[in-house]
């Protein structure tokens, strides 16, 4: 019997790839096939196996659609009609102005099976990301949701505009922008009072979120002062009011910033997190990309005497976690260190240690390698055996000092760090001026992102003039500087955490310079 395919029509949510709900999320794990739209976050694509067949649906508000409402319908039924599990990606739900009904329709009409998965509508959204609550008990019990885009092939409007204007207390228009003097106009002609507060919302619930308040009799004028432009939703009532005091989104300490994250791919969703949750806009550019070293016999023949080193240093989460990997490749897990005492460099090494089940016997009070070394040489290492598996190409001033103090270091590589190639619309925002900040945790991150943009010594410094430096430590820092670079944000604690601080605290500062 062959499979039968069934489609699933997906609310994306407003945006915010977050906002999708979990049974949203966990469709996308199981599609075939995803045909999304152009309001549906790119993000949420992450969530599907990199086996399934991705379609661009287009349907941007403003410009010629990729494919037609027809074109969709029929590429859905014939995908299920092949077998395939489809997931329709719409933002905000199908159902509000999404054209799910059109699109169930055709399924139907096929005996396709199916079904909807509702989504955080872009109107709730827009109004609480504005700081808009659309409906309050001191203000309106009502709300109405309205296109402001009606079918263009329909010979009048079936707004009935004189029960509309006075009759509801909150109105939200979708895809408003353009018909926005005629909405304005048919409200103030119909008994609304031309001073009704309005807002308008571009991009709700997105880093590129932005809103601007007017008037019934002035917000058309506002909006193009501004620049506003589709997709955008149009908030009217006195509810509007209450901004000046529920207004959250947009007043997050790093709002608005656009952050290259130079991060390994592997290790950047924590810093990544941590940024966007204060409000920026991350840009994922990894400078490190890793693989497994070109031979594992040295680490082999390591763990199989494990017995004869008195420590075992770990000097990365990296480090931690190729280690460990290659033990259970093996056969092996963390009993095979009963022997030696086992040091981490900083907190993240340590943490990543604990996932293993082991705690570290020493952890520095500087995390850097020359923190290390100083704990351990605190300690004496005269005639003691070290093993530190690290990158293949590191830093070699912990080994040195070591064996300076009369230890034997035997290193072994565990991992290395390959260049990935830098992707275009980093590049782009880069060239163009529109990041706030490149944040660099390693002197690799530095050097990689340099080698990658292959601009000379003597331009690089002008064409990041513009651009805030953040470094992890003192050593990156160093790096940095030593490119030409200006360090501006240096927490005092080398840690994720302590940097995300740092950089909150640096921008709050500026805005209130």
């Amino acid at each position: 019997m062959s499979k039968k395919g069934k489609v699933y029509l997906v609310g994306a949510g407003p945006g915010d790839p977050e906002l999708i709900t979990v049974k949203g999320k966990r469709l996308l794990g199981r599609a075939e096939v995803v045909v999304y739209d152009y309001l549906a976050n790119k993000k949420l694509l992450s969530h599907v196996s990199p086996a399934a067949i991705f379609i661009y649906a287009g349907k941007k508000g403003g410009s010629t659609h990729t494919h037609s409402q027809t074109e969709i319908n029929q590429m859905l039924v014939d995908h299920a009609l092949a077998g395939k599990i489809v997931v329709r990606l719409k933002g905000g739900d199908p159902f509000i102005f999404g054209r799910g009904g059109e699109e169930i329709e055709e399924l139907a009409a096929h005996g396709v099976p199916f079904e909807v998965v509702p989504g955080v509508t872009s109107a709730s959204a827009a109004a609480t990301y504005a700081g808009v609550p659309i409906t309050h008990r001191a203000f309106t019990s009502s709300v109405a949701f309205i296109t402001g885009h009606e079918d263009p092939n329909k010979k009048e409007s079936r707004i009935a505009w004189d029960k509309l204007a006075t009759g509801v207390g909150t109105l939200v228009f979708y895809m408003g922008i353009k018909n926005l003097p005629n909405i304005t106009a048919n409200l103030i002609k119909h008994g609304r009072d031309p001073q009704t507060p309005v807002a308008v919302v571009r991009w709700a619930s997105t880093p590129e979120q932005r809103s601007v308040v007017g008037t019934l009799a002035n917000i058309t004028e506002v909006v193009r002062e501004a620049g506003i432009t589709p997709p955008a939703l149009v908030v009217v009532g006195e509810v509007v009011s209450l901004r000046e005091v529920i207004n959250w989104y947009e007043k997050r300490p790093l709002f608005n910033k656009k952050i290259l994250v130079t991060r390994s791919r592997e290790q950047a969703s924590e810093l990544v997190q941590s940024l966007e949750d204060l409000g920026a806009d991350c840009l994922e550019g990894a400078t490190i990309a890793l693989a497994e070293p070109p031979d594992w016999t040295p680490l082999d023949q390591a763990t199989g005497n494990m017995a004869a080193y008195q420590w075992l240093l770990f000097t990365s989460p990296n480090a931690v976690n190729f280690f460990f990997k290659r033990l259970a490749v093996m056969g092996l897990d963390s009993r095979r260190l009963h022997g030696p005492q086992i040091a981490a460099v900083g907190t993240a090494t340590a943490e990543a240690l604990q996932d293993y089940g082991i705690k570290a016997d020493l952890l520095p009070a500087k995390f850097t390698a020359e923190g290390l070394a100083e704990a351990l040489l605190a300690q004496g290492v005269a005639g003691q055996k070290i093993l530190l598996p690290r990158a293949l190409k590191a830093r070699e001033v912990l080994p040195e000092s070591l064996r300076a103090a009369g230890a034997e270091v035997d290193i072994v590589p565990v991992y290395q760090n390959i260049l990935p190639p830098m992707a275009d619309d980093i590049r782009r925002a880069l060239e163009q001026g529109k990041v706030d900040l490149i944040t660099f945790t390693s002197s690799s991150t530095v050097t990689n992102l340099i080698a990658l943009l292959n601009w000379s010594a003597e331009e690089l410094p002008t064409r990041l003039s513009g651009v805030k430096i953040a470094a992890i430590g003192p050593i990156t820092a160093a790096t940095a500087e030593q490119a030409g670079l200006q360090v501006d944000i240096q927490p005092e604690t080398h840690t994720i955490p302590a940097m995300v601080e740092a950089i909150a605290e640096y921008f709050a500062a500026a805005a209130n310079n």
